[in-house]
């Protein structure tokens, strides 16, 4: 079905450093651009992420590299988006905004790179909080509900289980859900390569991210690193922060933060003192 459109809905996406808005840069952007009628025009940008306060280029996170395929020493001979900033907001001129999931990122990191460029002495006037925006992630969850009921529909014969959000009901069909799981997804096909393997392991690593505490203040990084996952010094080093920062430790015990990631944080802290006292200890005796 055509968009029935009174004015232009631009379709757009980014790639970025990272996942930090603050202190992460767009590294690719595009646009496809539906004009009332069925035209579209397209366009995609590769750009430089610039730090602004260093005059420097930014780097791109591993872990962004991983998924969007995008290197540091692509984006050397790229503009950086101060350059193509005007260009930029002229397709933006006049339009709506569409995306997926873009409401929750893609807006606030493209709206982040126009403040930056204000602030670098170049006002475009580009106000992203007037258009309306179509977040087709949101129209998707909400038409196709991501619960227990609907899984249980989809793996389980389609039909509903009686006694829903009943603390027991809900138990058992969950139960129920990770075999139904486990018979569909023996075998990869032309749309999923990916296979269930029937070990709590396998199943365990599509948690994602490994939470130091429950809440997810403090996650380790691929290396076994614990890094803090929030605020100022989030993606850093909960060691480095210690050694440069001691009182952050003492902030999180007065902040209201649940007893657990205290707990967490305390347990860190008096690790890194032992470390630190046998390594003084290390340097006397040596």
């Amino acid at each position: 079905m055509q968009l029935n459109l009174s004015r232009p809905l631009l379709f757009f996406d980014i790639e970025s450093t990272g996942l930090n808005i603050p202190a992460d840069s767009i590294i690719e952007l595009s646009f496809v651009k539906v004009f009332p009628g069925g035209e579209q025009r397209i366009k995609t940008w590769k750009i430089k992420p610039w730090d602004y306060e260093r005059r420097c280029q930014r780097p791109i996170n591993p872990d962004a590299s991983r998924v969007n395929g995008i290197t540091d020493d692509m984006l050397v001979d790229c503009p950086t988006f101060f350059a193509v900033a005007d260009e930029v907001a002229q397709w933006l001129q006049d339009s709506d905004l569409a995306g997926f999931n873009s409401a929750k990122f893609d807006l606030p990191m493209l709206a982040e790179e126009f403040e930056r460029v204000k602030l670098a002495g170049k006002d475009l006037g580009v106000d992203l909080h007037s258009p309306l925006m179509v977040d087709v992630q949101n129209i998707y969850h909400t038409m196709e509900p991501r619960n227990l009921r609907a899984a249980y529909r989809f793996y389980c014969g389609g039909k509903n289980f009686e006694n829903a959000h009943s603390a027991e009901a809900d138990t058992l069909a969950t139960y129920e859900v990770l075999k139904a799981q486990l018979d569909r997804y023996q075998t990869p096909d032309e749309n999923r390569e990916q296979v269930l393997k029937n070990d709590v392991a396998s199943l365990a690593a599509f948690v994602g991210k490994k939470y130091v505490d429950f809440s997810g203040h403090l996650i380790l990084d691929e290396q076994g690193e614990i890094l803090i996952n929030f605020g100022k010094h989030k993606g850093k080093s909960a060691r480095k922060v210690f050694e440069t920062e001691p009182s952050y430790f003492a902030w999180i015990q007065q902040g209201s933060f649940t007893l657990d990631t205290k707990a967490q944080f305390a347990r860190l802290e008096e690790q890194f003192k032992r470390e630190r006292l046998a390594a003084k200890w290390n340097g006397r005796l040596f």
